[in-house]
C-alpha cells in the first residue's frame, strides 16, 4: 500500500466526504420544513377563489414568505405538489423558528456523534454483555 497515498490524500477524501454529507443535510427538506409549520399552528389552505389563486401563484415555492394583504402580515409557505399553502401569523412563524433552531441544533449534535464514532467503541462491553438485565433467555430474575 502507498502510504505517500494515505498521508496526503486519505484525510483529504475523508473531509471532503464530510463536508458533503453535511452539505446534504443542511435543510430541513420539504417534509421536515411541512412538520414544524404544523407542530407551529400553521394552518393549511387550498386556494379555492380566483383572488387566493393569483396569491398562492405570486409566491415562491418551498419556502416561508412573508405577506401583506389588505394590512395585515402573514406568513405563508408554498407545497406546489400538494397544491396547498401553510398558513400562520407573527406568532406562529416565531414559534416555526424556535422549533427550526431546536431541530438544527439537534441534528448538528447527531451529525458530531455520527462523525466520531470512536465516542461510542466500547460503550456496549463496559457494562457486561447483558445491558439492561436481558438473557438470551428472557429478563434476569
Amino acid at each position: 500500500m502507498n502510504l505517500k497515498f494515505l498521508r496526503y490524500r486519505l484525510p483529504l477524501l475523508i473531509a471532503s466526504l464530510a463536508l458533503s454529507n453535511l452539505a446534504g443535510c443542511a435543510s430541513l427538506g420539504s417534509s421536515g420544513t411541512k412538520k414544524l409549520l404544523d407542530e407551529a399552528g400553521f394552518r393549511t389552505h387550498a386556494p379555492s377563489t380566483p383572488k387566493q389563486h393569483e396569491l398562492y401563484a405570486a409566491i415562491p415555492a418551498y419556502q416561508v414568505e412573508r405577506v401583506t394583504y389588505n394590512g395585515k402580515t402573514f406568513y405563508a409557505y408554498k407545497d406546489e405538489r400538494d397544491g396547498i399553502a401553510y398558513v400562520g401569523d407573527q406568532a406562529n412563524y416565531a414559534e416555526y423558528q424556535k422549533l427550526a433552531v431546536q431541530h438544527q441544533v439537534a441534528q448538528q449534535e447527531y451529525e458530531a456523534v455520527a462523525m466520531n464514532p470512536n465516542l461510542a467503541m466500547g460503550w456496549y462491553g463496559a457494562y457486561g454483555p447483558y445491558v439492561g438485565g436481558f438473557h438470551h433467555y428472557g429478563r434476569y430474575r
